[in-house]
């Protein structure tokens, strides 16, 4: 029988202590469905700031991905994470995102549920999206009332589809006249994202054990709703104006290292921060060697820690201008 997680048969809160960090489970109602929740708090230092955490397509927040949770939670920072609407434990069909304007919205009403708090509110907040969690993220950020967001932080995020990952428009158009009833239907060419996201062989024999993780082709209705907020979110770019750091890979074979080339083009925000990583796949954090991994872990804490210095003080009277 396969272990429960990917660091084998010890204890959830052994493991967790050894890592310096306390863990909390929960569940979330939104008016769009229960969301499966986590909290990564660290244990031995005081919280500097809290950041809010969406993994990728047909992921969730445990196995591998509660690794950049950790991560976050061992440099001084309260992690909150939700498994999206239709993935992991939250509720929905698996996989299926046929409104990602209502996808993000039950993770931001967690989220900021948690933003708003009176043990975090005076405290500088951060939203931080990976792969399709990215595409999630920055719909989040659109949603929200000006100002929550101290910053934004992107690893390989979903914002152009590279040409060979793209749905037909035939097969769009087709499906489209059944009137809806497709939708939900697993009939979409799949083109293996795993295999293009991880290039250490070892971690995708990890990544390939969680039980949770979604293999199946991808729905009708999530195609064509990924093409459409992506087209939505490039018109768009314009309208963010909060700090922000996106990363991305070379040899991403999943989402274009375009897309996050287009976010620092065309955003209207002052602090912004590009990195690209020559030779580095999708997966950055999960899928890359340790090595490679760590040199990336290494840039996002420099410059969260140095965000927290330049706008911490801004957040000290408990409330941001959007509360």
């Amino acid at each position: 029988m396969p272990p429960e997680n990917f660091w084998g048969d010890t204890p959830e809160e052994e493991y967790y202590t050894s890592q310096g960090v306390r863990n909390t489970k929960s569940y979330f109602t939104t008016p769009h469905g229960n969301l499966f929740t986590q909290s990564f708090i660290p244990l031995d230092q005081p919280v500097k700031a809290t950041v809010y955490m969406s993994h990728g397509y047909g992921s969730d927040t445990g196995w591998l991905f509660q690794k950049i949770c950790i991560g976050y939670a061992r440099w001084g920072y309260a992690v909150f994470a939700a498994d999206l609407l239709g993935h992991g434990r939250s509720d929905g069909i698996r996989c299926y995102l046929g409104d990602m304007a209502k996808v993000a919205a039950a993770s931001l009403s967690f989220f900021v549920s948690v933003r708003r708090s009176e043990e975090y509110k005076g405290l500088p907040a951060f939203l931080f999206g990976e792969s399709m969690g990215g595409l999630a993220t920055i719909l989040m950020y659109f949603q929200s009332e000006a100002d929550t967001w101290t910053g934004l932080i992107f690893s390989a995020p979903l914002f152009v589809i590279p040409e060979n990952m793209k749905p037909s428009k035939i097969h769009l158009f087709m499906y489209g006249l059944l009137f809806g009833l497709a939708d939900t239907w697993a009939t979409m060419p799949d083109n293996k994202m795993v295999g293009k996201a991880i290039k250490d062989p070892e971690k995708l024999k990890i990544i390939a054990g969680n039980p949770r993780r979604y293999t199946g082709p991808p729905r009708v209705g999530t195609m064509r709703e990924i093409a459409r907020m992506c087209e939505y979110v490039q018109n768009n770019f314009h309208k963010v104006t909060a700090p922000f750091l996106t990363v991305h890979g070379t040899a991403d074979g999943v989402t274009c290292p375009t897309s996050s080339k287009l976010l620092y083009e065309k955003a209207s925000s002052e602090d912004k921060t590009l990195k690209i990583y020559e030779g580095m796949y999708h997966s950055l954090i999960q899928g890359e060697t340790d090595e490679n991994a760590d040199i990336v872990l290494g840039d996002m804490r420099a410059w969260i820690d140095e965000r927290v210095e330049r706008y911490g003080p801004k957040c000290n009277n408990g409330e941001s201008k959007g509360d």
